[in-house]
């Protein structure tokens, strides 16, 4: 069963996620980021500058197979098109399709009301159907 994971509170979503995959990539894991595609584009532009001594390989899912098979992060509107690597990151507001193809599910969650509360209806939606839901309130670690 997909362990899933809400990290809430992340001051600036992208940012964040950048973090993540950067510390994914240290550890070897590949991943997928699902998101809107004005999102991820701008993911994109962030996963090149965020960081003057790192760089995060990435991939957008429609790149070819070679490409794909080089890249340890692939960025996704729809999971259903993109390799099962082991994490699957959300910074999309909806459950992504397919999630329970992935060992792990990380949802990112901000500050903003809104947002918090599509996120309350993703956790209802995880554990009416028996996930165990792990939370990392970021505002705790800062």
């Amino acid at each position: 069963m997909t362990e899933v994971a809400f990290h809430f509170n992340a001051p600036d979503k992208l940012a964040y996620a950048c973090r993540l995959l950067r510390k994914a990539l240290v550890r070897q894991t590949r991943a997928v980021v699902t998101g809107p595609d004005a999102l991820l584009g701008r993911l994109d532009q962030q996963l090149w500058t965020f960081s003057q001594l790192d760089f995060v390989p990435h991939c957008q899912a429609g790149s070819p197979p070679r490409v794909l098979d080089a890249s340890p992060v692939v960025l996704a509107p729809d999971p259903l098109q993109a390799p099962v690597h082991p994490v699957l990151v959300n910074l999309g507001d909806l459950v992504p399709a397919g999630f329970e193809r992935f060992e792990r599910l990380i949802e990112v969650v901000s500050g903003d009301a809104e947002d918090r509360a599509l996120a309350r209806e993703r956790w209802r939606h995880y554990a009416a159907r028996g996930y165990a839901i792990v939370r990392h309130d970021l505002d705790l670690q800062r």
